[in-house]
């Protein structure tokens, strides 16, 4: 049982990276579907990086910064040229796919040896708890800590007060003197950096190879997860072990022979992200209630 749950939390990882960074980017205002794509580019940047140096901690950074090079062409695009942010992030899906398993092609049934395992002193040794929370991977760390640094950020920081009044009104914010193309495009790369990390777990951890569109639809995943949070912090990580717990059900369903097509198993955590969605657009006021008022829209000013 141990182990089973151990595997939920491992997989919800990069879900919870990646919704986390897409929080950021839509609190601001800015609606990117691109994170497959930028997840995509983190995943083959990580693994071509560790195969030739060997050191998956180098894999992390060059997958942080596949992530947020990724997240500048979106934001030069969508931010600086005023383009459609919604045609501008699927394009960048699009992009990522095809040019990750360009990239990767040589890597084809490769291994490398992913992070190891940091355990904390003695938190480790605290009965059932100890095993599941403290004897975790570097990025599986950074991910709650991050998830932290963000929801302190949002609601005690000034800088936090003027990305979410950016998102909320851009001319409000503008006409105050706040620079509201510079404000969505920190938000946007660091997005795509913690999308690069993200995609980066994969090979680094939770599969040692690297295989085109590995992803399988993390990203799409990650982004219903931030509506599912309402765009709070905190709800992230119910949600992503919640998906993540799906995820591995159509594993556990297959491993144990259950009577129904593996396809529908396989189909499970979308079934699922398309079922959450629906419920909660059946109440339009509670779906509305915490998004960014001005998400999704362009702003044309000159800074």
């Amino acid at each position: 049982m141990d182990a089973l749950v151990l595997t939920v939390i491992l997989t919800s990882v990069p879900l919870i990276l990646a919704a986390t960074g897409e929080l950021i980017a839509e609190k601001s205002g800015v609606l990117n579907l691109g994170v497959e794509g930028m997840m995509l580019m983190g995943a083959v940047a990580a693994f071509a990086v560790t195969s030739l140096s060997g050191n998956p901690y180098f894999g992390m950074i060059a997958a942080a910064c596949a992530g947020g090079i990724t997240a500048g062409v979106f934001a030069i695009f969508a931010l600086g040229l005023a383009t459609n942010q919604v045609a501008t992030g699927l394009a960048l899906t699009i992009f990522g796919a095809g040019l990750s398993g360009l990239i990767g092609a040589p890597y084809v049934g490769g291994t490398i040896d992913g992070l190891t395992v940091i355990v904390v002193p003695f938190l480790s040794d605290l009965p059932v708890l100890g095993g599941l929370f403290f004897k975790l991977d570097l990025l599986a760390y950074l991910s709650i800590l991050m998830l932290g640094l963000v929801g302190f950020f949002l609601n005690n920081t000034r800088a936090g007060l003027i990305l979410r009044a950016v998102g909320n009104n851009h001319d409000s914010a503008h006409a105050l003197g706040y620079s509201v193309l510079r404000v969505r495009c920190v938000a946007v790369i660091f997005g795509g950096v913690m999308a690069g990390l993200a995609g980066a777990y994969l090979p680094l951890v939770l599969t040692p190879h690297w295989s085109e569109g590995m992803t399988a639809g993390r990203g799409w995943i990650a982004l219903a997860l931030v509506v599912f949070a309402s765009w709070m912090p905190s709800r992230i990580l119910i949600g992503a072990l919640l998906f993540g717990g799906i995820t591995i059900m159509q594993l556990v369903g297959q491993a144990r022979g259950w009577e129904m097509p593996s396809q529908f198993l396989s189909m499970l955590p979308y079934l699922a992200t398309i079922a959450v969605l629906v419920l909660i657009s059946r109440n339009r006021n509670f779906a509305l209630m915490r998004a960014p008022a001005h998400l999704g829209r362009i702003f044309i000013g000159t800074k």
